[in-house]
């Protein structure tokens, strides 16, 4: 059995509609994520398959229960950490440790022992009595992750646990996600991030309330774009790209970072052209490759074709 199931899944706000027709598995003990910008449909989604909001229409289950008539039980197999964290600042790491083993039922032994297991985790072994507002933002971020597990929850939902982190504690978050999973917890996860979306097993892209594709990152990045994609190292990309958009023999080009990956139909006849093009207007190509697209790359592929 499927840890998730969803089928047709829509959320409506008056006349908008947030959520439209979503259908997705998450399989036991994977890394599931969301990927897609702010205002996308995450949260919304998050929030239905929580039992926090009703859905408009279509079904889904979690842990086996139906997410609009079984919304307690839901919630007692579940942990839910939030983009705020979820965590009272003018209380301390004990004290935050205490109210939420509390809010799950757990009581004397069993209480001790988890929370220890989440002072040991969240790598706060001498600070539980610090008041958690002045925390720095990767310890509240591990410190919310305890708070969600205290009742080892069958399936835990991340929603942009990462924001405003930074990159060595959002690697070392990243790995205790997976030691989660490896331990039999289901983990779904939104972000905005796209190199953070390398670590998840499965991936939905997400844009404007709607599902664009979904597979392993191996899968979105060799089904989805077909033709040779040229990674262009040059001067001046912003007037390079424009260049090359003028040209109807490039197919899609997109900044990345700071180099440009191109497009085209055929690598041997196009890849001489854009040295041509761009050094007709004395910009200097410093190195062209042919590379493997990026789920940027796929990401702006999908939305772009849809919006055609």
């Amino acid at each position: 059995m499927n840890a998730i199931t969803v089928e047709n899944l829509t959320k409506k706000l008056g006349d908008f509609t947030a959520v439209d027709s979503f259908s997705f598995d998450v399989k036991k003990a994977e890394i599931f994520g969301f990927l897609g910008a702010n205002g996308a449909g995450k949260t919304t989604v998050i929030k239905m398959l929580c039992g926090l909001l009703t859905s408009t229409s279509g079904k889904a289950t979690v842990a086996g229960f139906d997410i609009n008539a079984q919304s307690e039980s839901i919630k007692r197999n579940i942990g839910y950490m939030s983009q705020k964290f979820s965590l009272y600042e003018d209380l301390t790491v004990m004290e935050n440790l205490n109210f939420f083993g509390g809010v799950y039922g757990l009581k004397n032994r069993v209480l001790k022992d988890r929370i220890d297991w989440a002072v040991e985790m969240a790598g706060l072994r001498g600070r539980t009595s610090s008041l958690t507002g002045p925390l720095p933002v990767g310890w509240k971020q591990r410190l919310a992750l305890g708070c969600a597990l205290l009742h080892r929850p069958q399936i835990v939902f991340l929603d942009e646990p990462t924001g405003g982190v930074d990159p060595l504690s959002r690697r070392r978050f990243w790995d205790l996600i997976h030691t989660l999973t490896d331990e039999g917890t289901t983990v779904f996860v939104t972000t905005h991030y796209l190199d953070e979306a390398e670590y998840c097993n499965t991936i939905m892209l997400i844009h404007a309330g709607k599902i664009v594709a979904g597979g392993s990152p191996r899968q979105l990045k060799t089904e989805h774009i077909r033709y040779p994609m040229l990674e262009v190292n040059c001067t001046d990309i912003i007037e390079a790209l424009g260049e090359l958009q003028q040209q109807d023999w490039v197919i899609e080009s997109s900044v990345f970072g700071t180099l440009l990956h191109v497009s085209v139909g055929d690598e041997e006849k196009h890849r001489p052209l854009i040295k041509d093009v761009l050094s007709a207007k004395g910009i200097e190509v410093l190195r062209i490759d042919r590379i493997v697209p990026s789920l940027e790359d796929v990401f702006i592929h999908l939305v772009d074709r849809g919006s055609n």
